[in-house]
């Protein structure tokens, strides 16, 4: 049966100055190797040494498949551009038309894509390879989906932003929308109610138990920084913020085939 690791766990400090963004990176290994994200080009240079620690080279890798196209997923696309890239057909759309006030897919998003010769369209019910299975969870953005791997573990669902963190789970409501909130809360409950190892875009992968979160990997995040920057402890308990909803949402629109 296939098998699911971290190059690289989804992590999600924070900061009023700007979005760190670090989203995980998977890879799926079984009659082929499939890697899933790959994050920006802040991750790069990890992303090559996470590969060669596994005797790995990007060219060991047989299909890219993205959750979306948000800028924090699709710059290193081209890590792997010897390789098919798997993306929903309206994120391809979209992403060469993207509203004015969508900050996480900017206007280059779809040049970067067409740099990709083996660029594909997958969705629902798609068998990648064996064991593995795309599932449609727009909402977030207007073509996000998840994998849903069968492993000796149980099945594992690979959901990039459709489900960005454990609170997010746990809260049943997308944290950013960029294209619609009803059907992104409503992805986010599929997810919950598969009874699956969860593997977010932005946190380790987890279990829910009667709304009980089981972490099933740990990590180490060292971060350091000049005399200007100034380190700010959690809280214990963060508060629960509302939903951001890009504005102009409700003139959203695919442009015609």
């Amino acid at each position: 049966m296939p098998t699911v690791s971290a190059l690289m766990h989804g992590i999600g400090p924070s900061s009023p100055d700007g979005v760190i963004a670090f989203s995980s990176i998977l890879l799926i290994e079984g009659e082929k190797r499939i890697v899933f994200d790959s994050a920006h080009v802040g991750r790069r240079t990890l992303l090559w040494a996470e590969l060669e620690a596994r005797g790995l080279t990007p060219q060991n890798i047989d299909v890219h498949l993205l959750s979306h196209a948000h800028w924090d997923h699709v710059q290193n696309i081209d890590v792997f551009d010897h390789a098919p890239l798997l993306l929903h057909r309206d994120e391809i759309r979209y992403s060469h038309n993207p509203h004015r006030n969508d900050w996480a897919t900017p206007r280059w998003t779809g040049a970067i894509l067409d740099t990709i010769e083996g660029l594909q369209e997958t969705g629902e019910g798609d068998e990648i390879m064996p064991g593995c299975r795309v599932i449609e969870l727009i909402g977030h953005s207007p073509g996000s989906i998840a994998l849903e791997v069968e492993t000796d573990d149980g099945l594992c669902v690979l959901v990039g932003d459709a489900l960005h963190s454990a609170g997010v789970a746990l809260s049943g409501k997308c944290p950013l929308v960029f294209w619609d909130a009803e059907k992104a809360n409503a992805a986010i409950k599929r997810v919950v109610d598969l009874d699956a190892i969860i593997y977010p875009g932005h946190d380790l992968p987890f279990r829910i138990n009667d709304r009980e979160i089981t972490y099933v990997a740990e990590t180490d995040v060292s971060v350091s920084g000049g005399p200007n920057v100034r380190w700010v402890d959690p809280p214990k308990n963060p508060p629960v913020t509302e939903p951001w909803i890009m504005p102009g949402i409700e003139d959203q629109s695919l442009p015609p085939d």
